[in-house]
């Protein structure tokens, strides 16, 4: 067995796959279904496509209305319908309204009156599921998949290459990890843990024989203007860039767990964050706003 790499971008991120395989024939054959299955999900859920499944429910929320959506659309809603339940309403599809509100080029801090009146347009609570149907009660909302489909494709991409029969691999898409399964020799991979105010320095290295890592954190997409530090992570019930911790990472059996796990750990900020991912039964790694470290 050899190990070969190959590395892409998707998803707005650098992404790579490193995979033993036999041969470059079956490493070739093996990437490029990985590959394609990452690109189909992001085509399906990007917000900047206008035939997205994104596209299409917004295009509904909009006016206000119902739409009926796929099993693998409602597999993903059902997903971030337990995650509202179990986060007190902090993990929400539709706080992706936002995004018309923080605006991370212009490094604008929106007033209070915008961001009341964009609370307006956020809150699961105001969308019906009823499997396979949404139905928005109000217009003018948005849907974002943002929060889950890229550690979704982790996944996807993963149980795909299983099949394959891939048993020792990686997947990395933009930070979000997958561990096939170990090295051959049985040796866990190492994944470093990036410092949120260092970028070449890892804070940690975390060994992963199988399962996901992923983390959130304050240190992606920011700006800091009159010394505060405003992160792309918001918190539904006030609209703002939450600012707890720096980082959040953890690790689940399934990168769709761990990913939005360290979102709601992220929101919930240290000592609450803390308990619950105790409480969930998760390891962790989280950095507080001071720099402190609590594993």
């Amino acid at each position: 067995m050899e190990l070969f790499t190959y590395a892409f971008k998707a998803m707005g991120s650098p992404c790579e796959f490193q995979l033993y395989c036999r041969s470059q024939t079956e490493f070739n054959e093996c990437y490029l279904a990985a590959e394609n299955e990452v690109i189909r999900l992001e085509k399906k859920y990007s917000r900047y496509l206008n035939d997205s499944v994104t596209a299409m429910i917004n295009s509904v929320a909009k006016d206000g209305g119902s739409i009926v959506v796929d099993d693998e659309t409602s597999g993903i809603i059902d997903f971030a319908d337990q995650c509202y339940q179990l986060s007190e309403g902090l993990f929400d599809l539709s706080s992706g309204y936002f995004r018309n509100l923080w605006n991370f080029k212009s490094r604008t801090v929106p007033s209070s009156a915008k961001i009341m009146e964009a609370l307006g347009f956020v809150g699961w609570s105001k969308i019906t599921w009823n499997r396979p149907t949404l139905s928005f009660k109000q217009g003018g909302m948005e849907l974002d998949f943002g929060g889950c489909v890229k550690e979704y494709a982790v996944d996807a991409a993963a149980s795909l290459l299983k099949t394959m029969g891939i048993t020792s691999g990686i997947i990395d898409l933009g930070g979000d990890i997958a561990a096939i399964g170990p090295h051959p020799d049985g040796a866990p991979w190492l994944i470093g843990i990036r410092h949120p105010r260092q970028k070449d320095e890892p804070v940690a290295m975390i060994p992963l024989a199988s399962g996901a890592l992923t983390s959130s954190g304050d240190y992606e997409r920011y700006f800091i203007k009159d010394g505060h530090r405003y992160c792309h992570i918001i918190n539904p019930e006030t609209g703002m860039p939450a600012n707890q911790c720096q980082s959040v990472s953890v690790m689940a059996d399934q990168a769709i767990v761990a990913g939005a796990a360290s979102t709601i750990a992220f929101l919930m900020g240290s000592n609450k964050g803390q308990a619950w991912l105790k409480e969930m039964g998760l390891s962790y790694l989280m950095i507080d706003s001071k720099g402190n470290i609590d594993t």
